[in-house]
Formats: C-alpha cells, sequence, structure tokens
C-alpha cells in the first residue's frame, strides 16, 4: 500500500472533501459521500466495500485493504477539512451504493420527515440492532451525510438505507396486505402494548409536525405509546425505539 502526501487546502481531493461534508447536491453529483472518525473508518472497512479513500493525519494507523487509497496530511489541514471540533485524525470517501428497492415486509418502521440527523442516525443504528427494516420517507435527513452516519455508529454501513416516496409505500404495503399504523396523540389512537405491530408497517413522524395528514388519512390504526399524563411527547428516536422494541 503506497501513501501519498498532500499539504494544500488547494488540493482538489482535499476541496471536494469539504463539498461533500457539507452538501448534499454534491454527494449526490459526486456519487460519493465522506465521513469522520477512527471507529467509524473500522467500520467502513469491515462493512463498506464502496471505501475508496482514506485520508489520515500524520502518526494516525489504520488498517486498510491494499486497493484503498491513503492520504496523509498535516494536522492542521485535517483541523481544516474535519467538521469535527476535535478531528480523529481519520476521514474517508465512499461510493454512494445503488438506490435499494423497497420491498414491503411485516414489522417495518417507516420514517416521516425525520430532520434532526441525531434522531435519524439513532433510529437507523436501533433499527440495526434489532433487525428492523427501515424506510425513509419525504423529509427525512440525507442518510449519508456525516452527522448522521455518525449518530448511526456505521449502521448505514452494516445495513444500506432504504429511502421511498409515500406513495410507493402506500401502494406496496396494500397490495401485500400489510396494514399501517401511525403513532398520534389522540383519541382514537390504541395502546401499542395492545397491538401486533409485528404484522404492520408503523409510521414515526417528524420532530416538529408529527406524522403528515395524508398519511393519517390513509392510515388503518392509530398507535399511543403509554406515558405520564403530564408529558406531551416524546423524542422521535426513543419513540421509535419503544415502537421497535415492541415489535419483537
Amino acid at each position: 500500500m503506497t501513501e501519498q502526501f498532500l499539504s494544500s487546502r488547494k488540493n482538489p481531493l482535499l476541496q471536494q472533501v469539504k463539498k461533500l461534508l457539507s452538501s448534499k447536491k454534491e454527494r449526490e453529483a459526486a456519487g460519493l459521500f465522506a465521513a469522520d472518525g477512527v471507529k467509524l473508518l473500522e467500520e467502513a472497512v469491515r462493512f463498506c466495500p464502496e471505501l475508496h479513500t482514506v485520508i489520515l493525519s500524520e502518526g494516525v494507523e489504520a488498517a486498510v485493504p491494499e486497493t484503498v487509497r491513503v492520504i496523509r496530511v498535516p494536522e492542521d489541514v485535517m483541523a481544516w477539512i474535519s467538521p469535527m471540533e476535535t478531528p480523529q485524525g481519520a476521514l474517508f470517501l465512499c461510493r454512494l451504493p445503488e438506490r435499494k428497492h423497497f420491498s414491503p415486509v411485516p414489522g417495518m418502521l417507516l420514517l416521516d420527515g425525520i430532520q434532526d440527523p441525531g434522531n435519524l442516525g439513532t433510529i437507523l443504528r436501533t433499527a440495526d440492532a434489532l433487525n428492523v427494516p427501515a424506510v425513509l420517507l419525504e423529509g427525512c435527513a440525507d442518510p449519508y451525510s456525516h452527522k448522521v452516519i455518525r449518530a448511526s455508529m456505521g449502521a448505514v454501513f452494516r445495513t444500506q438505507p432504504v429511502v421511498s416516496a409515500w406513495n410507493e409505500v402506500k401502494d406496496a404495503c396494500k397490495e401485500a396486505g400489510i396494514p399501517i399504523a401511525v403513532t398520534a396523540l389522540s383519541p382514537r389512537a390504541r395502546d401499542i402494548r395492545e397491538a401486533d405491530l409485528s404484522s404492520m408497517a408503523v409510521v414515526i413522524g417528524s420532530e416538529g409536525r408529527g406524522v403528515r395528514q395524508e398519511i393519517l388519512q390513509s392510515a388503518q390504526q392509530e398507535l399511543i405509546i403509554p406515558m405520564n399524563p403530564h408529558c406531551e411527547s416524546l423524542n422521535a428516536a426513543i419513540a421509535a425505539a419503544i415502537v421497535m422494541w415492541q415489535m419483537q
């Protein structure tokens, strides 16, 4: 394995990494995404065949395949590229995988407009741990943004995120005979402990507005997570974790 040393911030590759870290449009145009961190790099080496370039600070070591390009940079350059306040000294690039086709299965989670990268990453990490299929509907954060990847602790490498449109999901679930349930605060909502979530597709709504009206109107059931009456709601990632646990 040969290494290349780069010290100029004007280098085209380093400039591109900065753009990939900050722009979904840039990621889609280049067919690449970037992530940071030594632990995440280890996960990418194990589970991401699309890994192709690793950028390391001087003095940082990493075991990477022979086919992967390795770039060395000074610490000040790493600090300039990295989005982290305290860089770990490792950045890497991977090719975006081909979009995975949506296939409806009972006991899956539908994410509607989960915009916070920390919440989305945590949900994907939990879904991977509990082996629950999770589908990203419109309005969700980009699963290949560095913040989502970091919050997922590399789950996006182990289980490829599925992104699909609501109309496609709705029609496919109807054809497969899978009822759609939504988490909602309403008098009609049924306690999740009394429902067979393993046979359903359950929708978790966005942090601010909850589940979209068009999805609410199409759902066969409304579900509620029982909680202290003086509490109004739960964090989206926590609600998703409780639903996924109940699915088991």
